[in-house]
């Protein structure tokens, strides 16, 4: 098959499989990005990277390269500054027309923070390995510990400012009691509802906002396809603008795929999130289902 029309009808919903990844390993113009990590333990993702990782990726950390510095307020994963990523993008001999792959081995949810931060800084080639880690050893294909060295690359960063929403943003939807843009929580249904709280400061969801639980867009690691992803969200007009949360702004990026893979343009990420949130005392926090 014409590698280009193989390419589109593999990379059509933002990412890209396993076996196309497979016949591309050698190629230069394609980077590999291994996002694995664990909130739990901060040092696992790199420890796991120096024991196996896919031939030629380069590892990024949620904490190191894909966040910045924590402070009282932006939540407890802000993005990071950009000239340091951008360093770092240019460190692993990623240009603008490097072909860019992003996984993990959780069901894409720090691969799809990856994705969200780089097509956030104008880089159009950008995509998440379908399976991730689990997928690629699943079928067999080869893992290596050599930690490659590439020539740095010059990235031009071009922000897409359309692609993040603000806190001042949010905090408008919320005080004036606006229906659009709707507010998606990312959450699972129990952090929802305000039923259980183990990380932030108070249990609830920014007043306002629906659930819609990032993991509910995959099965068995991949992304469910455009028609499960539009029955997702069928209360919805995808001509309306949709904000996207989670606790910190990592999860909340796969439901932001799932949302442009359903025929959503018009999604923005508040990358801060709940957390950020509920860093100002003074705002309102719901519970239970929203009517």
């Amino acid at each position: 098959m014409n590698n280009l029309i193989y390419w589109e009808l593999v990379a059509v919903n933002y990412t890209v499989n396993k076996e196309w990844l497979y016949e591309q390993l050698h190629n230069p113009q394609v980077r590999i990005a291994d996002c694995r990590f664990a909130l739990s333990a901060p040092d696992k993702g790199e420890k796991l990277y120096k024991e196996s990782h896919i031939p030629g990726a380069v590892y990024f950390d949620l904490d190191k390269q894909l966040s910045g510095s924590v402070e009282k307020h932006g939540g407890r994963h802000p993005l990071p500054d950009v000239k340091q990523f951008q360093a770092a993008i240019e460190k692993a001999g990623i240009d603008n027309t490097t072909t860019v792959i992003a996984y993990d081995d959780s069901d894409g949810q720090f691969a799809a923070r990856f994705w969200w931060l780089l097509t956030y800084a104008g880089h159009e080639k950008v995509y998440v390995l379908d399976g991730g880690f689990k997928g690629w050893t699943g079928a067999g294909y080869s893992t290596t510990k050599e930690v490659p060295e590439y020539q740095p690359a010059m990235f031009e960063v071009t922000m897409q400012g359309d692609l993040l929403a603000t806190y001042e943003e949010v905090k408008e939807i919320v005080d004036q009691k606006k229906k659009s843009p709707v507010l998606i929580d990312a959450r699972d249904e129990r952090r929802y509802l305000g039923e259980v709280e183990p990380i932030d400061r108070v249990a609830g969801h920014i007043p306002g906002a629906i659930n819609k639980f990032w993991a509910d867009g995959l099965v068995h690691g991949l992304f469910k396809g455009k028609g499960e992803q539009r029955k997702r969200f069928a209360e919805l007009n995808p001509a309306d603008p949709v904000i996207v949360y989670c606790g910190s702004g990592v999860t909340a990026a796969p439901n932001y795929i799932a949302l442009r893979m359903a025929g959503f343009e018009n999604v923005k990420l508040y990358a801060g999130s709940y957390s950020d949130w509920v860093s100002y005392e003074e705002n309102p926090v719901a519970k239970g289902k929203e009517s």
